[in-house]
């Protein structure tokens, strides 16, 4: 069972960066490919950004790209640097992670993810 701990949410104004952590607890960090997803209010669960195994792979949703990126290190934690934010980027933030074995097939989908954290609110004010 891999227990995933995020932080780093917060009040921030249109334009501002934030960076999120996920901890994870899992020793055998790296076998696992890691996702964040998002959701706002009223919406459904939507997937944000992908890193795969060992970080050799990236995938964005077409709403962050070039304004957010994902990074792994090797002390269990994964990070969403978000820039240029955005009222509509205003969300409870999950981390995710699902086993190393199936590529990165399906990596945009929330049922193809095995663990996640309990989010960290992102509010942006206009």
């Amino acid at each position: 069972q891999v227990q995933l701990v995020e932080s780093g949410g917060g009040l921030v104004h249109t334009g501002d960066s934030l960076t999120l952590s996920c901890a994870a607890s899992e020793r055998t960090f790296l076998n696992y490919a890691m996702g964040w997803f998002r959701r706002a209010p009223g919406k459904d669960r939507e997937f944000v950004a992908y890193i795969g195994p060992n970080g050799g792979s990236t995938y964005f949703a077409d709403s962050v790209k070039g304004r957010f990126g994902i990074s792994r290190d090797y002390a269990k934690n994964t990070y969403l640097e978000m820039h240029s934010l955005k009222p509509e980027d205003a969300a409870v933030y999950y981390c995710a992670a699902r086993g190393a074995g199936r590529g990165d097939s399906g990596y945009w989908s929330r049922e193809e993810y095995d663990f996640w954290g309990q989010g960290t609110q992102v509010t942006v004010s206009s």
